[in-house]
């Protein structure tokens, strides 16, 4: 997922750029032992009170920082219909101090359509006493309590932050000068029907500490000029990425040692490897080196009123096709208001005689607005639409303006991310029928029915339509549990026995999920997800018809969703955290042609695309590039990075604790593993056996102290000898042919450590090295730190000496043009060595899959010390646990408010599915940066075209062929080939079933002449080596063809019926 430009920063004075040092120091008295892992990093006084297996993904998102201020604000939320109840439930999630629920009114049958927490019995009960218990289970570090009397100055000054919903403007503008003029930041937020209305007023003095959250970029220096203003130079093997105005701080530059006692210096982009900075023809000449990164820089934004803001409105614009839009619902939305005030309703769904009302309302407020707001032309059928559709209430639309409302109150908690400067208007009048004249005023009206406020928007047509839907929701995480309570809400499969959803997750339930993935409770963590969630959704809505799997969706269980299941489906939502499974459920949709609603989220942005059959692109049609791997050489001996020392520390981790165990386990069950061994290329059969040897024979421990003695012996190896011989290999002095000093650039110059039973981090190696060792062997291990200590003093480690002749590759091209072999000698004697697998009868080892979320299994304690340690080596500043955890863990940062504000998109898109829309124009993909905040919405691509003869197809195109003639027998390959020589005009070349070749023009003539004759499913089993199972009803064939002049043309698949 590619994000958007990064925002500008400007300066504060007297912001310290001082880096503070990371490294950890020795204990001055001899073996008094640290009493917990410390992982070389000091601990922060402001940590301790954050929990951090519940809030991980969020603090990824937040920081500890911004997320301290979190928990230090008490937010009022006023209204609890649907969208309030959605803002409560993002804040209590995301884990502010308190929440307390305001709401004079009680449930209405209207109400039932979005707000989640209301069931049928409590129509007439007070909206914000009957949620308060619901909402309360989300968070036990929040306390949620209710109010239900008037907001008075004396109540209101009890909150960090207010926020109002479904209130009056009078009560809005009333709410909104005290506020203001006590330093009470404040968000309004409203939704009408199809449309959404957001504002911010933080106050006339808000501190922005981080405009974008993005992690601060860094570059390492090749030149720095002596002028005014001096120019500095990137290495060129990667942009510097900076933009003009942001400001940076140098580390380690050589020569002009001025820099690095700088304070942050703005700078000016000149080129994508240089920028200018201050003047610097006073300093010293510039030697080599030198690491610049960027500042976060805090700076202070202003907000006006919302009295004044109102008359004087400053617009986010969400949609940049309705860049008009803003304005005009600025002037709708008012008189809306005046509408409500007068007649003491909405207007009525689909009314003319309201809308004409409500038009000449706008007209008069239009005509007062000052001249800069004023629109000329008023869009009347603008101002129509929101007449018609200002009764409803939708969860979709509630969901987005929710989760952005609920970001908003974090920014303001925070001073973290940039907030909406200062309305925000967003309307989805694309969901409503291509044929509009199907909506009339009589199949709008409310009914006493839980639907009633959907109905108002769309009619009772497209209700009956939801309710006899076949969805397929695969995932039940953070996206599913949104999109379930949405379907719940909108009455998806909720039609009787017409209509269901399938959802399938084979994950159970962690303490992390229960931040964002809101249908999970603390008693359910280890159950299933699937399961859980589905139990949860039939209490927000007990006529929704679910059921849940625990599949992984795959080639593994097409048996499960075979034919039958997928063509009774109507479409497909996926909630899923990797590339390839979603990519083959996008796979699965072309090939059956089904919608499919596909959505991600990172952190703050988020992406929807919507796949329509013949009418879109799929999703695998375009896709993001693979991120880039760090060079093998980089890993192994030139890091400059924390990122290379924390993969270095996992590959590690697979090295020492997964691999080794396996093997021996394949070796002592499996008799051809030495056989396959013996058959890899190169110097491979010889690393393998000699670690088998390592593994069985000379490292084998038999008991705890011999595991410390290990992980003793491999700290020297790793720390100290290694470094010792690639310093030999490359001393600190060593020069390029070139005549440049080798160790400059991106080439750290290592050196090596000495161990100390004293240092923290020395000993939390030992620790979990020892007891992950242990564990593959099955031996108990310890947390006796100072038992270990003890144990130390005793383990003597020989003088390390460089070895000559030692190669060492410097850059992965030469590594890949080394061809080496196996010593045949050497192989043999050490396969001799070998114990047989008879005389280890019953042993077995206990290979260690690494899990980042368990604190006490060592795996993270191992990571990160391995890391920093490596690190100190190369003088890299090391990381905290929580940094390590991330990258180490390639955990994705998650949000409550982003999920829920793409799952309200995702929904929008569900309306026009389920209307079966045939204009591209009418469906959007999305993306959204809420931290921006950044918006875009584009028309979906069509699928590319292609042809053959006067053939135009897609990748929603396939021949159909019928596997079983008229006479009951099957199609012959001959028969086949003719077929398409005969019906198409195309000359099969090449033709394949999966990765089985089963037919080509080179093929040795007896080949051909055995398979020509033998039935097409025949030849498949034949070359696959795998029967058919009886679920599969048809094959897919891929074709290189040639056409009647023989060139080489592009052809669809065929879908080959053989059932």
């Amino acid at each position: 997922m590619s994000s958007s430009p990064l925002a500008k920063k400007c300066c504060v004075p007297g912001s310290d750029p001082t880096p503070s040092s990371d490294c950890s120091s020795a204990c001055s008295v001899m073996f008094k032992v640290p009493s917990g892992p410390t992982n070389g990093m000091p601990k922060k006084e402001s940590e301790t009170d954050i929990d951090e297996a519940l809030y991980s993904r969020q603090l990824y998102v937040l920081g500890h920082e911004a997320m301290k201020h979190l928990q230090t604000s008490s937010v009022l939320v006023s209204g609890l219909r649907g969208l309030g109840v959605e803002i409560a439930k993002n804040l209590i999630l995301g884990g502010v101090k308190a929440v307390i629920l305001h709401d004079q009114g009680t449930a209405q049958w209207a109400d039932l359509s979005s707000q989640f927490y209301l069931r049928e019995e409590d129509i007439g009960k007070n909206r914000a006493e009957v949620s308060q218990p619901r909402l309360a289970e989300l968070n036990s570090y929040v306390p949620v309590t209710t109010y239900t009397g008037a907001l008075t100055e004396e109540f209101l000054s009890g909150f960090q932050v207010v926020v109002l919903t479904n209130t009056p403007l009078e009560d809005q503008l009333q709410v909104g000068e005290f506020c203001h003029s006590h330093g009470i930041k404040l968000v309004v937020a409203d939704t009408r029907g199809l449309f959404g209305q957001l504002f911010c007023d933080f106050g006339e003095e808000m501190i922005l500490t981080d405009s974008n959250g993005e992690q601060p970029l860094s570059a390492m220096v090749s030149m720095v000029t002596k002028d005014s203003p001096g120019v500095v130079t990137c290495l060129d093997d990667a942009r510097h990425g900076f933009e003009s105005g942001d400001f940076v701080s140098f580390t380690e530059v050589q020569g002009m040692n001025e820099l690095n006692d700088t304070y942050p210096i703005e700078i000016t982009v000149l080129g994508p490897y240089t920028f200018s900075i201050c003047d610097t023809s006073s300093f010293s000449e510039y030697t080599r080196g030198g690491i610049v990164s960027q500042v976060k820089v805090p700076k202070k934004i202003s907000f006006k009123s919302l009295l004044v803001s109102l008359a004087e409105p400053d617009f986010v614009v969400t949609d940049f096709s309705k860049f008009s839009r803003p304005g005009q619902l600025h002037i709708g939305f008012q008189a809306l208001h005046r509408f409500c005030a007068q007649h003491g309703r909405s207007p009525r769904p689909h009314n003319e005689e309201d809308a004409t009302a409500l038009v000449a309302l706008a007209q008069a407020v239009n005509a007062r607005a000052l001249p800069v707001v004023q629109q000329d032309p008023l869009d009347e059928d603008l101002i129509r639409k929101l007449s018609y559709v200002a009764a409803g209430d939708l969860a979709p639309i509630n969901a987005f303006i929710g989760g952005l409302a609920a970001q908003e109150v974090m920014k303001a908690c925070s001073g973290k991310f940039t907030p909406i400067m200062q309305w925000l208007y967003f309307d989805a009048l694309e969901c409503l029928p291509e044929d509009r004249q199907a909506l009339t005023e009589d199949r709008c009206r409310p009914c006493q029915s839980r639907y009633d406020g959907q109905v108002a928007v769309f009619g009772s047509d497209l209700q009956e339509k939801l309710g006899k839907q076949n969805y397929f929701l695969v995932g039940a995480g953070a996206i599913g549990c949104e999109l379930l309570k949405n379907f719940a809400m909108i009455g998806l499969g909720c039609g009787g026995e017409n209509g269901a959803i399938t959802v399938t997750d084979m994950d159970t339930i962690e303490k992390s999920n229960l931040n964002r993935q809101f249908l999970f409770r603390p008693w359910d963590v280890t159950k299933m997800k699937s399961d859980t969630a589905v139990a949860a959704v039939r209490q927000i809505n007990p006529y929704i018809r679910v059921m849940s799997h625990q599949n992984r969706v795959g080639p593994d269980t097409e048996h499960i969703y075979d034919d039958s299941f997928f063509q009774n489906l109507d479409g497909i939502a996926t909630a899923l955290d990797n590339m390839d499974a979603r990519m083959y459920v996008d796979r699965r949709c072309v090939y059956y042609r089904k919608p499919l609603l596909e959505s991600g989220t990172l952190g703050t942005k988020g992406n929807v695309q919507v796949v329509i059959p013949f009418l879109t692109e799929s999703y695998n049609s375009s896709q993001d590039p693979p991120e880039k791997s760090i060079p093998i050489c980089t890993l192994k001996n030139f890091p400059n990075a924390i990122e290379h020392t924390l993969q270095w520390a996992r590959d590690e981790f697979e090295g020492l604790f997964k691999h080794p165990a396996e093997n021996v386990n394949q070796y002592l069950t499996d008799s051809k593993f030495v056989e396959r061994t013996l058959r890899l290329a190169g110097t491979q059969p010889l690393e393998m056996l000699e670690a088998l040897q390592r593994t069985l024979v000379l490292q084998r421990p038999q008991t705890w102290a011999d595991c410390v003695t290990w992980a003793y012996h491999h700290w020297h190896t790793q720390y100290s000898n290694n470094i010792c011989q690639l310093l030999h290999n490359f001393p600190p002095d060593q020069l390029t042919s070139s005549g440049a000093l080798f160790w400059s650039g991106p080439k750290r110059c290592p050196h090596p450590l000495i161990f100390s039973v004293n240092n923290p981090l020395h000993l939390d190696y030992v620790m979990a090295a020892a007891n992950l060792f242990a564990q593959t062997y099955g031996l108990m291990g310890s947390q006796d730190r100072a038992a270990v200590a003890i144990l130390l003093q005793s383990v003597d480690i020989p003088e390390f000496t460089p070895k000559s002749g030692v190669k060492i590759h410097v850059s992965d091209r030469e590594l890949q043009n080394t061809s080496a072999s196996a010593d045949d000698n050497r192989l043999q004697e050490v396969r001799a060595m070998l114990p047989s697998p008879e005389k280890l009868r019953g042993f077995k080892m206990y290979p260690i899959n690494f899990e980042k979320d368990d604190n006490t299994n060592f795996h993270m304690d191992f990571i990160v010390a391995a890391s920093n340690l490596r690190a100190e080596n190369y003088n890299i500043p090391p990381a905290d646990r929580h940094k390590s955890k991330l990258i180490a863990g390639k955990i994705i940062p998650a949000i409550a408010t982003t999920t829920a504000a793409i799952v309200g998109l995702v929904c929008l898109e569900l309306y026009k599915v389920v209307q079966g829309y045939r204009q591209l124009k009418s469906y959007k993909n999305s993306f959204m940066n809420l931290a921006l905040p950044f918006f875009s919405f584009s028309e979906p691509l069509a699928p590319p075209r292609h042809q053959y003869y006067n053939q135009e197809w897609t990748l929603w195109d396939r021949f159909e062929v019928q596997g079983i003639q008229p006479n009951g027998k099957e199609m012959t390959l001959r028969q086949f080939l003719d077929y398409f020589k005969t019906e198409h005009k195309l000359e099969i070349t090449m033709l394949s079933q999966g990765v089985s070749m089963l037919y080509s023009f080179f093929m040795p003539a007896t080949k051909l002449k055995e398979r020509l004759d033998q039935p097409m499913t025949e030849i498949v089993t034949h070359v696959s080596k795998r029967k058919l199972g009886h679920h599969v009803r048809a094959l897919v064939l891929e074709l290189c063809c040639n056409d009647d002049t023989g060139e080489d043309v592009e052809v669809p698949y065929v879908r080959y019926t053989i059932r």
